[in-house]
């Protein structure tokens, strides 16, 4: 029978440098601060100080953030605009040996953003890609929120196109995660005039601003409240918007089935599934509703009997 083996590295200054040296024909996807600078860690400033070069969203931004570290490495462009060619450019330059940092304006690279292209081209490559953990404003908003966080669905940024936009908002009205949206201040009122017509004004949200930085914030209210905060107030920053889930009991209330008994419901699926059996359909009208298959089974055999 085999073990598993595993190695402390904290009492071995020399195992811990083996261990974070920068290893060739490797792409690193490295957090950076999404606004205090201290958040950017130890290790990421070792790996963005010895990569061959680092490929970042914005040169300009990153070179101000490099330079607070005193970090001089080769910069390569890499944004929505010329992923695929850079990329391809990337990927190349990883296969001869080179060694790379991906870096977002800020944040974890590669979500919500063309990183993640990158990280499919090398994963077809057969390049090794490592993460170095850090910022992530979608996580870090969530745990402020004050809202069930153990299961959770991230949006990022809603489409541009209204019909889209609020075709997937009701798509989502009945989903009983958490979710998170990204959205940028001159949109966010437009933004929730759209929550407050799919999800309705009593729905919780929480609304993060400027997080990590001097004027962060953190609103925990109703979309309903929140709309009506925002026509008196200017929107400020960039915002990560947690919307709570729909009630569970909310969503069964709206089906067409709602008033239906389990037997009524039983009867019904059978007439729109001809041939199927009838044990099969006691399962499947269990499983939507949420309740024991017996409580089910038992209504149908109460109605048979004679």
């Amino acid at each position: 029978m085999s073990s598993i083996k595993t190695t402390d590295y904290s009492d071995n200054p020399n195992q811990t440098e083996e261990k974070n040296r920068i290893e060739p024909r490797t792409l690193y996807l490295v957090a950076t601060p999404i606004g205090n600078l201290s958040d950017l860690s130890p290790r990421a400033v070792k790996v963005l100080s010895e990569v061959d070069f680092i490929a970042a969203e914005d040169t300009r931004n990153s070179a101000k953030l490099l330079a607070c570290f005193d970090i001089h490495r080769p910069l390569v462009s890499y944004f929505e605009h010329n992923k695929r060619q850079r990329g391809e450019e990337i990927a190349a330059k990883l296969e001869e040996g080179q060694s790379c940092a991906l870096i977002t304006d800020a944040g974890m690279p590669a979500i919500s953003d063309p990183g993640e292209d990158l990280v499919r081209l090398c994963g077809e490559r057969g390049i090794r890609v490592i993460g170095i953990p850090g910022c992530c404003a979608a996580v870090t908003a969530l745990a402020l929120s004050g809202l069930p966080t153990g299961k959770f669905v991230f949006e990022g940024f809603l489409s541009t196109q209204k019909s889209e936009r609020r075709d997937r908002l009701a798509f989502l009205a009945k989903e009983e995660r958490t979710i998170i949206f990204y959205e940028a201040p001159h949109k966010l009122k437009n933004t929730l005039d759209d929550f407050l017509g799919a999800f309705g004004a009593k729905r919780k949200i929480s609304l993060c601003r400027e997080l990590t930085k001097r004027n962060e914030e953190t609103m925990r209210t109703t979309v309903g409240d929140a709309v009506q905060y925002y026509t008196e107030h200017d929107p400020r920053g960039e915002y990560v918007l947690i919307v709570a889930g729909c009630d569970r009991a909310e969503v069964l209330s709206a089906e067409p089935w709602a008033e239906w008994s389990y037997a009524e419901h039983v009867a019904q699926y059978l007439s729109e599934h001809p041939g199927i059996k009838t044990l099969d359909a006691v399962k499947a009208v269990a499983k939507l509703r949420g309740v024991p298959r017996n409580d089910v089974y038992k209504a149908v055999l109460e109605t048979e009997e004679p």
